[in-house]
Parts: C-alpha cells; structure tokens; sequence
C-alpha cells in the first residue's frame, strides 16, 4: 500500500536510508567491519592461548590512579581479543568465518548500483553451515584430538557435538556420527541436487572399463559415461537489483495512515543508467510495493546420460572456419577513452518541482471536474511523465483536449498527453525538466547492455523517459526514416548511429555508403574510406556530393543487390546471416564467385535536397532498394529537413516502418512522418520520437561532439586499412549513347571475347554477372565485354536489372556470325 499524501509539501518526511550515498557509505562500513573480524578471527587461531592467559600490569597514571593494561597478542589488539573470543570461542569456531563472507556480500549488495549476490540464498547457507559445520568440528575434535586446548566449532558445536555436547550424551558417537552424515548428505543434495543413480552408474562403468579389453570397449552397451558430464546442477539465476529495503522488513518501511478527503496517492519513481529502480518510499504508494523475487525457486534439470561416440578416422580431421577479420588481423576497436561525459549518469530529481507540477496538474483537471484517483512521476534526462489513472466515468478524450490549459498552468512548452499509454490502464502527461540532463553517448557505448548485445547492427539512439538506455537493431527496422527542423538534433543523431556501428563492428562486417548534398556534415568521415566506406568504380572520394553521382551511387547498389540476390540463390541461402554463415563454414567455394559479403549501410543527410534536383531518377531506385535489400543485408537511414509529402512520398513511407522525428515546425510535419502528432510539441535538442511498427518512443538522443569524432576518425585512419576502397559494381546510365555499345573495332575487343559470346549463347542469359562469375573477371571488365557484345548484335540493349535479350539462338548460328 502507497501512502497517501495531502496535497501540501509538508506532509513527506526524508527517509534517509533510502539515499544512495548513504546505502554506499554503510556498505562501505560493513566491508570494513568484515575485514576487521576476519584479522581478528585468522589471529586468534594462533594466538588463542596468549589471548586466553593475560598478561596484567598495574601502574600509576599522571593523577594518581591505578590503571590496568593488558598485553595480548591478537593483531587486531584488545578489540581482535574481545571480537574473536566472542564469535570464535564462545560462539562458533572456525566456521565464524561465514559471519565476515556474509557482511562483505551484505556491503558489496549495497557498494554496487548491480546486485552482486543473491543475499537471501547465501545467508540461509552460510547459517546452515556455520552450526553444522561446528558441530562437526568438534564431533571430530572430541575423537581425534580430546586434549587440545582450541576448539574448532567454539562453544556452539562443543555444546551440540562435543564429548560432552546434546547429541554425544543421547546417541552416543555412534548414532551422532549418523545423524551428521545424513545432515550432510540431505544438504548436498538439496543443495546440488546430486543423483545417486549417476554416481552408483558411474562406478558401474568404471568397473566395466577396468575389466573390459579395447575391443569390448566397442561392443554395444559397454560405453562408458562421458566423463565430462557434470553431477552437479549449478545455479545462473541472473543478478539483479539490489536495495537496502531487502535488509527491513517492509511493515517498518511505512507510516499506517488514514486515507483523508481530498489525497492523492503520488508516485515518485525514477531509473538510472542501467534501467534499475528506485523509488522515494515518503510518498509511496504501498499497493504497489514490488516483491522479492523468489530465489529459492530452482530449475531442476535431470541430464540423459549420453554414450560416447566412436569416431571415424575422419572426425578426427579439425576443420578450420575463414575468419574475414584476419585481413586486417591488427585492426583496433576505438577505446572509450576518446569519448568525453557531457552530462550526468544520474538523473537528478527536484522534489519540490515534482511537487508543484503535480499541484498543478491535479488542480487544472480538478477545475475542469476531472477527477484523480492516482497519480505517479517516472523521471527522465529531459522530459518527466506524470501517469493519472481518472476517477470512473471520466472520458479521456475530455483529458486529451486539455493539453494547452495543462501547459498554461505549468508555464512549460512541449506538453505531450499521451490518451491512453499503450499496454497500461493510465493516462501520461510529458511535462520538460526545468533542469534538463546531458545524455552522453560514452555512458551508453560503456554500458552492459551495449557491450553484450546479440544485434548484428546495434544503434545506440540514446535514453528514454525512465532514463533507459535504448538500444535497437538497423538491421530489425530494416531501413530508417530520420527529420527534423534546423538545430533540432538531426546531425548529432546520424553521427551517434555511425559512431555506435564504429565502435561494434570490424571493417570487414560493414562498409558505409555516404551521400551529403550539403557537402560538410558527413565529410570528416572521409578519412576512414580504406576501412568503413565504399566507393563508385573511378571516383576519388568516397564521399558522395554530387546529384548525379548519387543516382549512379543508388543504381550501382541495385546491381550489388541482384548480384548479392544471384549468389543467395546460388548458395541456397535466404538471407545474408545464413549465406556468410555457410561461407565462414567453408561450405561455398570461392573458385564459384563466392565471398564473403559484408553489411551496407547507405547513409544519405539531406533527401529534400535530392528529391528536388533528380526527382525519380533518386526516388525509383530508392524504393528499389527499400523493398528488396533487406534480405541481402543493405539497409538505408534517409534524414530530410522538411519531412512533406512532396518529399516523403507514400512509396517511401511504404517501405520505411522505422522513423525519428525530432521536433518539427507543425502537426502536419508530424503526421507526415511519423502518421501523428507530437513532434510538433518536442522541445528541442535531441528530444526525438522513434517509431517501428505501431511504438511510439520518446527519447532523449545520445550527444556526441563534432572534435570527438574527428578523434575517433583519426584512431582508425591511423592503423593499417585495405590497399583499395571497397567498391561498387560500375554503373553505365543506358541513356548516355543512346543505348549504342561502343562501337568497337575486332582489334578493340576483349580477348576473351568469343568465350564470353558462346556462354552468353549457351545459357540464353544476357548477364554481365553470370559473365562475371563464370570467368573469374571483375565486374567492369565484364561490362566492357557485354557493351561489345551488344555493338556485336549478340545480346539486346540494357534492360535495367532484368537480363538482356540474346539476339543469337544456336552455337551455329554464333560460330556463322564469328567466322
């Protein structure tokens, strides 16, 4: 149950231990209480019998009285004497050593934003062990060793195990010594989970093997049991969150008041980096308190025993994978060290803000008789959300038209209403930060969640309202719709998704396609064209600038794309994760054209800008690409100013699930990009919304200056790249010559001339990449040699991706025209 709160600022009181300096100042004290006991405890075991003997002298001090000192030789000095007798003699041995591991997991729990250990699980071992283990200690004591003068399970195990303990008085050794074995043996297997039946088989088939000869080893039924299979189930369960409620019991936590006319139940609940949860517990609501997961709850997994399996002399042949990152086998990933922390880790939370919006809130509906019954605050880098669930009967559309009045009331702009959140029973009000925080793209590329994820083209965008780091895949969208006004945050946005695949991916795994018709943003990327980029046959740089290079740039990856297409078929493979899997695995052969393909990712900053100067000629192979490159791993990320319809045609909607949209000047810029409002009421500097599918997000994008990355351009540019610039298949415009092929001599024609005609007549397919492929040529000599092919009358004119007609129908007919 939440605590109700009046809406007055007085009624909260400061719950200190829920501060996060406090629970890390107190989990450093418990670190350093362990150490101490555990100095004094490994010293007692050899100073015991000093401790136990003092030595005392009397003096006489400065004013006369008498004073007492005591010599002892703990190293810990007269506290290590008084702790260690404590715990060790009086109470539990040596096992009191547990009482030191169980304090450092308690401080470490609370040291660390990251549980580091399952505190409930481990303090019900540790116990557990500390009394049996005493008991047995001194069971073993009484028996082996009646005459030392230490005891080993102190006074605990003495009093329940010893010559003279509880149990040695009842059941005498004997039955003490069964009750402890079974003691032991139900804790390993409640603990482990041990099967008897394993254990009594493997020493069945070691007794098998010690009598079998080698060739009965072979005979059906005399296998042993693989010897690497374990006995034990060990225990993964994933580390979570960690809190210093889990030391209190939770009635402590809370004040049991009346609910009082006129309250409302408000919720102050903030994330950090990592997306763990804090709540403020003095305006918590505790209805909604989370529960302990429940640790003791385990998987019991029974393992099949397996038989070991004769090899064939071929087995024993290791077959080595083609690793593609050995080209460049020195090539170093950019270290963080580069990047610079612009803000915060931590979201800092005004109180008395929280407050007052939510005063104001709650009064603004109230004048409207728009009642409340909760209300809850979800704090944010940028941009804080108030979730209200209405009084019954209210209508939301009632509340979704009071948007302007709630952010006159709250003098703030960029108010969003968002009537209903999807997937939850509440109504969300956006209300902007006074003091807005930095989201930094170091504190993103460092994080867990970045390092360890499984996406093949990770995109770091930034953090979302509840200060999570949100991360998703380019190659999922699969292509990406990007706008924004002037200043907005569209240029910082494009270079935090080239800088997150930077700094994932080798230059091997992605080659980058850059088109800047405003000629300065994407520019300093030039310098890494021999590592990341690709480039048109015959152009200097990699950076594309001019229209007319881009619509050759387009139709050249169209080419890629049907090349890529004719190699999956080949390969029998449906995408490019199966085809690179099967050439990695060796499975395909290089002699047949195969090689290892690598992601594209064509990058273009100012579509408007395009769309304006060559219309179709950028629009046509655009769509192209976007409704058929995706299988074969070229994905595009298409950024404008001016997201109108002229521009962002329903064709390219179409084929573009994924959007962002930072703010925009209108509604119908809204809608237009993202097919709703809201864009419209960002305010500004990298706050965004991101689409994919029917999700819509708000995001506070991740900022990376201009000088670090041209430090982390120059990081790469300087080790060792590829002799060349990645290159795209040549491109020639079928309109430049009136579709003439040259008009080439028989001294002008390529050698391998007629090899080329009789493949192209046998196969009926008037291909440059089957030429391609089945003579081992590049692409730019093949196409020379279908330019003279056609201007031979062997093949038609250039049918875009489709092959060309092949005018020659017989090998007869072909050897006539060459003779």
């Amino acid at each position: 149950m939440a605590k109700k709160v009046k809406n007055t600022k007085s009624t909260s009181k400061t719950v200190f231990y829920k501060n996060p300096k406090f629970q890390k100042v107190l989990g450093l004290v418990l670190i350093l209480f362990a150490f101490l006991l555990f100095v004094s405890f490994l010293s007692h075991i050899f100073t015991a019998n000093a401790d136990e003997v003092l030595v005392e002298e009397t003096i006489i001090d400065d004013f006369g009285n008498e004073t007492t000192i005591v010599n002892e030789k703990n190293a810990l000095g007269k506290l290590g004497v008084i702790l260690s007798n404590f715990f060790v003699k009086n109470m539990f041995g040596i096992p009191a050593f547990f009482i030191t591991f169980l304090l450092t997991v308690y401080g470490a729990n609370l040291l660390f934003s990251v549980k580091q250990f399952k505190w409930k699980k481990i303090t019900y071992h540790s116990v557990f062990l500390m009394f049996y283990l005493s008991a047995l200690f001194e069971f073993v004591r009484a028996i082996l060793f009646p005459n030392s003068f230490f005891h080993p399970g102190g006074y605990v195990g003495y009093y329940l195990a010893g010559a003279k303990g509880w149990l040695v008085n009842n059941l005498k050794f004997i039955g003490t010594a069964a009750v402890l074995l079974v003691f032991g043996l139900s804790y390993l297997v409640i603990t482990f989970d041990i099967s008897f039946d394993k254990i009594l088989l493997l020493f069945k088939s070691k007794k098998k093997k010690g009598n079998a000869t080698s060739n009965n080893l072979e005979e059906e039924g005399d296998v042993p049991i693989s010897m690497n299979e374990s006995i034990f189930e060990k225990d993964k369960i994933d580390s979570q969150t960690t809190n210093i409620d889990e030391f209190l019991d939770d009635d402590d936590n809370f004040d049991d008041e009346e609910d009082e006319e006129g309250s409302v139940d408000f919720v102050i609940k903030e994330k950090d980096e990592e997306g763990f949860e804090k709540v403020n517990k003095e305006i918590y609501d505790t209805n909604n308190q989370t529960n302990d997961t429940d640790e003791d709850l385990e998987l019991d997994i029974e393992e099949a025993v397996e038989e070991e399996a004769v090899l064939s002399d071929n087995d024993n042949v290791k077959s080595t994978n083609y690793d593609p990152t050995l080209d460049l086998s020195n090539y170093n990933y950019p270290p963080l060290s580069i990047l610079e922390n612009h803000g915060g880790d931590k979201v800092n939370i005004d109180k008395e803000e929280l407050e007052n919006n939510k005063d104001q809130i709650v009064e603004t509906l109230r004048n409207y008789k728009i009642e409340i019954s909760k209300i809850k605050a979800t704090v944010g880098p940028t941009v804080t959300l108030y979730e209200i669930i209405p009084a019954p009967g209210i209508r939301i559309s009632k509340i979704k038209n009071l948007e302007d009045d709630i952010a006159l009331s709250l003098a703030a702009l960029g108010i969003r209403i968002i009537a209903p959140i999807p997937g939850k029973g509440t109504i969300g009000i956006e209300v902007p930060n006074a003091n807005k925080e930095v989201v930094s793209i170091k504190s993103i590329l460092s994080s867990e969640k970045f390092k360890n994820t499984k996406f093949d083209l990770p995109i770091a965008l930034g953090k979302n309202i509840a200060n999570e780091i949100f991360i998703t895949d380019l190659t999922k969208m699969p292509h990406l719709l990007m706008a924004g006004a002037t200043g907005q945050g569209k240029s910082v946005g494009i270079n935090a998704i080239l800088v997150s695949l930077l700094y994932k991916k080798h230059p091997s795994q992605l080659k980058f396609v850059l088109v800047d018709p405003k000629k300065v943003e994407l520019s300093i990327y030039n310098a890494i064209e021999k590592h990341f980029l690709a480039i048109l046959p015959g152009e200097e740089e990699a950076i594309i600038t001019d229209v007319q290079k881009v619509v050759a740039t387009l139709n050249a990856l169209c080419i890629e794309m049907d090349d890529r297409y004719n190699l999956l078929k080949d390969a029998k493979a449906r995408n490019l994760k199966e085809y690179n899997e099967k050439f990695i695995k060796r499975k395909l052969n290089p002699n047949n054209g195969h090689k290892f393909l690598p992601y594209i990712v064509l990058v273009i900053d100012e579509f408007a800008d395009l769309i304006m100067t060559a219309g179709k000629e950028v629009e046509t192979p655009i769509a192209r690409l976007a409704q058929l490159a995706r299988a074969i791993g070229i994905h595009l990320i298409l950024a404008t100013q001016r997201p109108s319809v002229n521009i962002i045609t329903g064709v390219i909607k179409a084929n573009f699930p994924a959007r962002i949209s930072f703010k925009v000047s209108s509604k119908i810029d809204s809608r237009t990009i993202l097919d709703t409002g809201g864009a419209d009421q960002l305010i500004g500097r990298g706050d965004m919304l991101f689409s994919q599918g029917s999700e819509l997000v708000r995001l506070q994008c991740a900022f990376i200056d201009t000088p670090e990355v041209e430090e982390l351009v120059n990081f790469i540019s300087s080790q060792q790249g590829y002799p060349r610039v990645f290159e795209l298949p040549e491109y020639i415009d079928p309109n430049a010559n009136d579709g003439g092929g040259g008009n080439y001599s028989d001294d002008e024609r390529d050698e391998l001339f007629e090899e080329a005609a009789r493949l192209i007549v046998d196969n009926q397919v008037g291909s440059t990449s089957m030429i391609q492929r089945k003579l081992k040529l590049g692409y730019n000599r093949a196409g020379r040699i279908m330019d003279q092919l056609e201007d031979a009358g062997i093949v038609g004119p250039n049918l875009g991706s489709k092959p060309r007609d092949v005018y020659c129908k017989t090998q007869t007919e072909l050897e006539q025209y060459l003779s």
